[in-house]
């Protein structure tokens, strides 16, 4: 039975990007072992997938005392388990990863790039020195949109040859049996519209991700401020503040928590209800690899807005199945938001085309047998 090791950060990454995606390869005949950080979520997940789950303290940014402990500990690890093929689905765990699997053997080592590389945003600087170590390191790089695949084929100076995407993109697609409107529940319903409280008439813009300046954040707020609709609309941000990750500015943080027509929740694990709620979604986004929200937007048959990084145009086209706006215009983002009330019925003809396209490329149940079937064809190869 051939043996896959997962590797991620935090353990939410196997909840919600690789949720079933274990299980499933599990009944495909593979052993698997789940490594990250420890975290609230570990429990629920060996039991739904059915898995075993190994603990590294992984921690968020660089840290040479932290990170040499995790390595030696992973190192360890991946020694006694001695997987065909290990996995990782970010920065960190990709370095850690592919550096440990490399010492020690291992044959296949897969790095996920899920996000733009730092040199995307600087260029003239290009790749830092942990990027560098963890292409070589890897022996297949996945990335998870046709815009980003064809941006480092380019720019990163490693063979075209190592990457891969599987289908047409996405990481793992979406689960459509769940953004799915005839499947909601109705508590869940009630719970998300509690939470907003909507006017009878008002306009539900949401926005679902880490409340931090590269997700674009600042841009959405200020747009919406200075709107037309500002008074027949509500502002809806699902998603923590990130202080350690180029925080908001205190000026926009306040305005967040103060002003009656924007709604902060933490975090839900029923997006697909809050989203049933929405009028349009908005993904402000400086950088992006492959949005899954846009996914899960498109598989509720929510109008989209987004900005014009490369990840998002890989998926939405302007004004065909979606608006795009340049990346930190939010002056441009203002007039999308003001035309997407005024044209409700325009944004809803980009929806249903998109949901189309979502229903026939993006089903996750096809992306996970395109998975296994990738990781098959590597151990066919060696043989």
């Amino acid at each position: 039975m051939p043996k896959l090791l997962l590797l991620s950060t935090e353990p939410i990454t196997f909840k919600l990007l690789l949720s079933g995606q274990p299980k499933f390869m599990k009944e495909e005949g593979w052993d698997l072992l789940l490594v990250s950080a420890d975290g609230r979520e570990v429990q629920s997940i060996c039991r739904a997938e059915g898995v075993q789950h190994e603990v590294i303290p992984f921690v968020k940014g660089l840290n040479y005392v932290e990170d040499f402990i995790c390595f030696w500990l992973l190192f360890q690890l991946i020694r006694k388990e001695r997987p065909d093929v290990i996995h990782s689905y970010d920065s960190k765990t990709g370095f850690l990863g592919m550096l440990a699997g490399n010492l020690a053997g291992i044959p296949h080592r897969i790095h996920s790039i899920t996000e733009m590389p730092v040199h995307a945003k600087n260029p003239q600087k290009g790749l830092t020195f942990l990027e560098k170590w963890t292409l070589s390191k890897a022996t297949s790089l996945w990335v998870n949109s046709t815009g980003m695949l064809t941006y480092l084929t380019s720019n990163s100076g490693v063979e075209a040859s190592k990457f891969k995407l599987l289908g047409t993109g996405s990481t793992l697609g979406v689960d459509l049996e769940k953004f799915n409107r005839l499947v909601l529940k109705e508590n869940h319903l009630v719970a998300a519209t509690m939470r907003i409280l909507p006017g009878e008439n008002d306009f539900i813009i949401l926005a679902v991700g880490k409340l931090i300046k590269r997700k674009g954040i600042e841009d959405l707020v200020a747009a919406f401020l200075k709107s037309k609709i500002v008074s027949k609309s509500k502002l809806v941000l699902i998603g923590t503040f990130e202080p350690e990750e180029e925080g908001l500015s205190q000026e926009t943080i306040q305005t967040i928590r103060e002003h009656p027509r924007v709604v902060q929740i933490d975090w839900t694990d029923h997006v697909e209800h809050h989203l049933a709620l929405a009028d349009v979604l908005v993904q402000p986004s400086h950088e992006e690899g492959f949005s899954n929200v846009l996914l899960e937007a498109a598989a509720m048959q929510v109008p989209i807005i987004c900005s014009n990084c490369i990840g998002n145009t890989s998926f939405i086209k302007q004004q065909k199945t979606g608006l795009v706006f340049p990346v930190g215009e939010p002056s441009v983002l203002k007039e999308a938001l003001e035309f997407a009330f005024v044209k409700q019925d325009t944004l809803a003809g980009y929806a249903d085309a998109l949901f189309e396209e979502v229903q026939e490329k993006y089903d996750r149940k096809v992306l996970r047998k395109l998975q296994v079937d990738a990781y098959s064809q590597l151990l066919k190869n060696q043989d």
